[in-house]
């Protein structure tokens, strides 16, 4: 059966598809987008975690759904005349880890009936949280922690993206009643050796596993 993470982020370009790729990496996981938007601008983030976390063909697992329009999938899907289907995702069978990444924050629209933060309890998967370590992320992070509790999606932790703050990690520790499992400092480029380094920081995927909902 496969098991495995769902990463989601407290608002866009939060750093999803970098700690994906580190946990990627630092598992030896196999990656899935199931919806994919913004192609038309830029690569998609299954050619960027293959490039940066070194995964081979048979551990990527195509798109569900892929628009153009760097848009939520609601928004995108209008401008090409579809509609997003949801009924039929199903987790790609792994014998490794699976990382399964999300598209912009909890309430990005999916269609007429769905959000981003229904996704999880879909799949039955519990959700690593990706905020930034900078100013309102507090506020962000704590809304998000609710939000997802609120819907009794397991929460494993929280990663950080950014300029270290102490304070910050502390109030979302406290407040949130949650574990930031690691915290990874802005970098001026990223590329795979960069990734290879910073997967050696990154939580085992059993201690992640193992934290408290």
């Amino acid at each position: 059966m496969t098991k495995g993470v769902f990463i989601t982020g407290t608002d866009t370009g939060i750093g999803k598809t970098l700690v994906s790729a580190l946990l990627a990496r630092a598992w030896d996981a196999d990656y899935w987008k199931p919806l994919q938007t913004g192609v038309a601008q830029e690569p998609g983030d299954t050619e960027t975690v293959a490039m940066l976390a070194r995964r081979r063909p048979d551990q990527l697992h195509p798109p569900a759904c892929i628009l153009q329009a760097p848009l939520s999938p609601w928004a995108a899907a209008m401008l090409e005349n579809v509609t997003p289907d949801t009924s039929s995702l199903r987790l790609p069978v792994t014998r490794a880890p699976l990382v399964v990444e999300g598209a912009g924050g909890l309430y990005v629209p999916i269609n007429e009936t769905l959000m981003m933060i229904d996704l999880p309890a879909l799949l039955n998967l519990p959700v690593l949280l990706v905020a930034r370590s900078g100013l309102g992320t507090i506020n962000h992070t704590l809304l998000s922690l609710h939000a997802l509790r609120q819907r009794q999606t397991p929460v494993l932790g929280v990663i950080m993206c950014g300029a270290r703050s102490a304070s910050n990690r502390q109030a979302i520790e406290r407040f949130g009643q949650t574990t930031v499992l690691a915290e990874i400092d802005a970098l001026p480029h990223i590329d795979a050796a960069i990734v290879d380094d910073l997967a050696t920081q990154m939580p085992s995927f059993a201690s992640c596993m193992q934290q408290p909902a």
